[in-house]
C-alpha cells in the first residue's frame, strides 16, 4: 500500500530546514495535505579507546528541556561529505581529531515527518588537539564505558534515538 505524492510546495524556508506541503494520494484514492520537513543531512562521530570507552558529550537540549549523553554531531555543509563533516564536528565539539572514520550506520530518525538522514561514524584512534572550539555545545565531555550504554539508554540518559541506535551498534561491534 503505497502513498503517492502528487505535488509539493515550500511554505517556509531558512538555511537549516524547509517546511513543505504535499498533496498525497492514498491507496484508496483519497487525498490529504501532508506537511513535511526537509533537512540537511547530519553527520555524527565518536572514538572508542583501548579501554572500550566511548567519547561522549553531556548536554542540555532546550527544545525538550532534557539532559543526556550524545555524540558530536552537526549538519553537513554544502560541498562537504558526511564523513568530512563528522570529523570536523568531532574536533570542534570535543577537541579530539579522529583517525580514519568507519561508517557505523545511517538512520532516518523521523521519516513520517522529515527526510532527515543521520550518518554515524566511529574510529578507534584520535589525537587531542586542545580545548574544543565549540565547547559551548556541551557541559562536559567524558569517556564513558561502552558496556554501560544499554543501561544508560534504559535509564533515559541517552534520549536521542540516533545516538542510542549508533551506540547500541557500536556496543555490539566492540563487545559482542
Amino acid at each position: 500500500m503505497q502513498w503517492t505524492k502528487l505535488s509539493e510546495r515550500s511554505v517556509y524556508e531558512n538555511r537549516w530546514f524547509r517546511v513543505n506541503l504535499a498533496d498525497v494520494e492514498l491507496p484508496d484514492g483519497r487525498h490529504l495535505d501532508h506537511y513535511l520537513i526537509r533537512l540537511r543531512p547530519v553527520a555524527v562521530a565518536t572514538v572508542v579507546n583501548d579501554a572500550d570507552e566511548v567519547l561522549m558529550l553531556w548536554r542540555h537540549r532546550f527544545i525538550t528541556d532534557s539532559w543526556g549523553w550524545e555524540l558530536a554531531a552537526g549538519v553537513v555543509e554544502d560541498g562537504e561529505t558526511p564523513e568530512a563533516a563528522a570529523a570536523r564536528e568531532m574536533e570542534e565539539e570535543t577537541g579530539w581529531r579522529p583517525g580514519p572514520l568507519r561508517h557505523l550506520l545511517t538512520v532516518e530518525p523521523s521519516n513520517g515527518l522529515s527526510d532527515a538522514r543521520h550518518h554515524l561514524y566511529w574510529t578507534d584512534r584520535a589525537t587531542w588537539t586542545g580545548p574544543p572550539a565549540d565547547g559551548f555545545e556541551s557541559s562536559r565531555r567524558a569517556w564513558v564505558p561502552l558496556k554501560e550504554v544499554p543501561e544508560l539508554i534504559a535509564r533515559g540518559e541517552i534520549p536521542a534515538a540516533n545516538m542510542a541506535a549508533g551506540l547500541l551498534m557500536l556496543h555490539h561491534l566492540r563487545l559482542g
